[in-house]
């Protein structure tokens, strides 16, 4: 009998139009993300669909199969695209301006390929989003998770997720390698890290600790990676976000948190515990301070969200 496939585990897809596989090679070769690539199938063929009723006049929401007229398409056909969805209250403006965004990359390729003379998806106007602030867990919300004990593990899975926890908080970083690990050091390298570059990240007293510990249990095996799973092979990230799970549901925080949320975390209380900006910007290998900055608003949100608590005229 086949294994189930887990609902945090993205199911294969291949587009059975000709010319989106050969834009799936294209990103393939450059690559990118698996659930990117399933994304941007997904959305091209949704914009294909709705290209044959557009070109045939057939009614709205009828799926309709590929091939697809996706070569031809104009400026206008893309702006009408993008108008249905936008009157659509299936789609938030960031799924609507995440699908143009995947328009804009395909007919880049597209016009790489000679099959248009322009991308008629540049000139067309997706909505305006605002940035939201990265989410990020209390410190007293941090401590209670990693207080967290699981029932019924083994020593090697019981050092190894409180490893996994210690390095999520400690360094914003968990795909590593035993040789990019200096424990002596406390710093990890990151090889072609945000922006196709090699960087250092510190890490705290804390994680080196619960990382050596984990060492001295982990399994021998040829495996590279720094945390394993069962049969000692690489411990995959929806391995990962399932233990992350499981330790946030038995904790009893209640926010709705990820991995990620922990990097987030990470800078935030970094940020209001006194480090500067800059020191930040290069732990969490940003090309622009600008980017960092969001950090600052968000420890102004949690500002006003106790000072709202602590003054007697918004507690009445």
């Amino acid at each position: 009998m086949p294994a189930l496939r887990r609902r945090y585990e993205p199911e294969a897809f291949r587009s059975s139009d000709p010319l989106i596989g050969d834009f799936v090679r294209y990103l393939e070769a450059r690559n990118i993300s698996p659930n990117s690539i399933v994304a941007y199938q997904r959305d091209l063929e949704d914009f294909g669909s709705f290209l044959k009723g557009f070109d045939d006049h057939v009614k709205p929401g009828k799926r309709l199969e590929p091939p697809y007229p996706l070569a031809p398409a104009t400026t206008a056909a893309v702006a009408a695209y993008v108008g249905s969805l936008r009157s659509s209250r299936a789609y938030s403006a960031r799924s609507v301006q995440r699908k143009l965004s995947a328009l804009r990359t395909f007919y880049k390729f597209v016009k790489l390929k000679g099959l248009c003379a322009s991308n008629p998806a540049l000139e067309v106007e997706g909505p305006k989003i605002g940035r939201p602030l990265p989410k990020a867990l209390k410190p007293d919300e941090i401590t209670t998770l990693l207080n967290t004990t699981l029932a019924g593990r083994t020593d090697f899975q019981r050092l190894r997720d409180r490893a996994i926890l210690e390095t999520l908080y400690g360094t914003g970083l968990l795909n590593l390698n035993l040789e990019d690990v200096d424990l002596d050091r406390r710093e990890i390298r990151v090889v072609a890290g945000k922006g196709n570059k090699d960087r250092t990240v510190l890490m705290t007293t804390a994680a080196a600790d619960a990382m050596r510990m984990y060492l001295a249990h982990r399994p021998r095996t040829p495996e590279s990676a720094f945390f394993v799973g069962r049969g000692g092979r690489r411990l995959s990230q929806s391995g990962i976000y399932k233990i992350f799970r499981v330790f946030l549901a038995v904790s009893g925080v209640q926010a709705h948190a990820s991995p990620h949320t922990m990097r987030h975390s990470f800078a935030t209380h970094l940020y209001e515990n006194g480090a500067d900006l800059l020191v930040i910007k290069e732990l969490l290998g940003h090309e622009s301070l600008a980017t960092t900055q969001v950090y600052t608003k968000v420890s102004k949100q949690r500002l006003l969200e106790q000072f709202d608590k602590a003054h007697p005229r918004d507690r009445s």
